[in-house]
């Protein structure tokens, strides 16, 4: 069925919406992005639910990942639901719940150590005290921006995301190198991780920064990534106080589950597990 508005139309006028919503700038991104690329496959082909089957058949075949189709439809019927058009929306596709961590992907301690050392020998201070920032607290890349001169000096952040609230403690120490970073840079208030030109440090900007340290640390790429930070602090968390509510709470996750997957640990480490416990003759 023909839709009554040019989907490229609608596309920006759902863009407006997004961000009166206050959503979060990697979500309008990532939403419109996806949605976008839709709208380029249809060609000036009308929007029907048929047309979404066959643009999901067709990231199958250029070799999307499953779970990055999923992703890409769950914006595409954000959309369909902002315009009314919810005839349109398609199933996901079934994925099997993943038991282990990638370990190509496991950011260790002692790599976390040397991306930070090789950033303040290479004269980066400002991406050495980002990584232990995001690393110490495990806040999200979105929520860099609210640790400002006035949360290191109370000790905590409050955050607004996702029309919730919650509250970021950030420890002493860490408090006190954010205090001196920002006088060195006679920022007295507000965000303390600015560009040179006093913009915030943008998602785009944070990731490359991030890979670009790799090759200095010797630390495979595919490890490094701002959310692998946030799953380290997880990790990190749990196997000293084993308190996975605890840990949700400081996560700002609403459901234990969401938590339990950045738990997961590698097939070899669940191998070394089972193995301890002899019960093998």
């Amino acid at each position: 069925m023909e839709k009554s508005k040019e989907p490229a139309e609608q596309l920006r006028i759902f863009a407006q919406y997004l961000r009166r919503e206050e959503r979060s700038r990697g979500t309008v991104e990532k939403y419109l992005r996806d949605a976008s690329a839709f709208v380029r496959w249809l060609n000036g082909r009308p929007v029907t639910k048929e047309a979404v089957l066959l643009w999901r058949d067709d990231l199958l075949a250029r070799g999307y990942a499953p779970v990055t189709v999923n992703s890409m439809l769950a914006a595409l019927h954000a959309l369909f639901c902002f315009a009314g058009w919810e005839e349109c929306r398609v199933k996901y596709l079934k994925i099997q719940r993943r038991l282990f961590r990638d370990e190509a992907r496991n950011l260790s301690r002692g790599e976390y150590a040397r991306l930070i050392a090789t950033a303040q020998k290479l004269g980066k201070e400002r991406l050495a005290l980002l990584l232990e920032t995001m690393g110490a607290t495990g806040i999200r890349v979105s929520e860099v921006k609210y640790i400002t001169v006035e949360a290191a000096a109370a000790g905590q952040a409050e955050i607004a995301l996702k029309g919730k609230l919650r509250t970021i403690l950030i420890p002493a120490k860490l408090c006190r190198k954010l205090q001196r970073y920002a006088r060195k840079q006679k920022n007295a208030s507000g965000e303390i991780f600015l560009t040179r030109s006093g913009k915030s440090l943008s998602r785009k900007q944070i990731w490359s920064e991030m890979k670009g340290l790799c090759k200095y640390a010797d630390v495979n790429p595919s490890k490094v990534f701002p959310h692998n930070l946030r799953h380290l602090f997880a990790t990190v968390f749990y196997q000293i106080h084993r308190d996975i509510a605890g840990l949700a709470d400081v996560l700002g996750h609403s459901s234990i589950e969401t938590t339990r997957l950045y738990l997961a640990v590698s097939s070899t480490e669940q191998a070394r597990r089972i193995s301890q416990l002899r019960l093998i003759s």
